[in-house]
């Protein structure tokens, strides 16, 4: 079962996270961040892995923290559900339109950790939420999920329009990485023999 579950506590957040990689998309996501709980709820929803997530954290100082760590807690259950990730396609890539935006995301299932970010946003803000956090998030998924991800915008004046089209396109590449690969689905898919 490609499944986990990971709990995270610190003095500023407490987060568990569960994943099923071979889901329908079902969410149930509650951080105390309404714009970034929109936002998970599309990460889900899109690359077909279901997700419950609770997150409890120093919102009186601001969202930083609780959008952080839970970057970090969804890319350990990430690598925990995926284990030794033998038969899964491993890259996955999408062009997402949404409105004025269409943001471009790759994705490398490699244990690799980087982030390339092409993002700008033409307001600090959305709602309350700031979209500097979107990065933040994606650096600490790809950090602790051992993921190489390219984002990058191709088109967008609308920081909603771009937000979402940005976590919309990541899902649907994750959804491609992470499925099995019916021509391969015995082998770990590198020469190196592991990830």
């Amino acid at each position: 079962m490609r499944r986990a579950k990971i709990t995270r506590k610190t003095a500023e957040t407490e987060i568990s996270v569960e994943v099923n990689l071979d889901g329908t998309g079902t969410y149930d996501n509650q951080t105390g961040v309404g714009f970034f709980d929109h936002m998970l709820d599309q990460l889900s929803r899109h690359s077909l892995i279901d997700m419950t997530i609770r997150a409890e954290g120093d919102l009186h100082i601001d969202d930083h923290h609780t959008v952080e760590d839970t970057g970090i807690a969804l890319g350990q259950a990430l690598t925990e559900a995926l284990g030794d990730k033998k038969g899964i396609r491993r890259y996955g890539e999408c062009h997402l339109p949404m409105d004025d935006a269409q943001v471009r995301a790759a994705l490398d299932l490699s244990g690799r950790p980087y982030l390339v970010w092409n993002m700008e946003f033409t307001a600090p803000k959305i709602g309350t939420f700031d979209t500097e956090l979107v990065r933040e998030f994606f650096q600490a998924l790809a950090t602790n999920g051992g993921i190489t991800l390219h984002v990058d915008q191709l088109h967008g004046f609308n920081a909603h329009h771009v937000a979402e089209a940005g976590f919309k396109a990541v899902a649907r590449a994750l959804r491609l990485a992470v499925e099995t690969d019916p021509r391969k689905a015995d082998a770990i898919p590198s020469t190196k023999g592991a990830l």
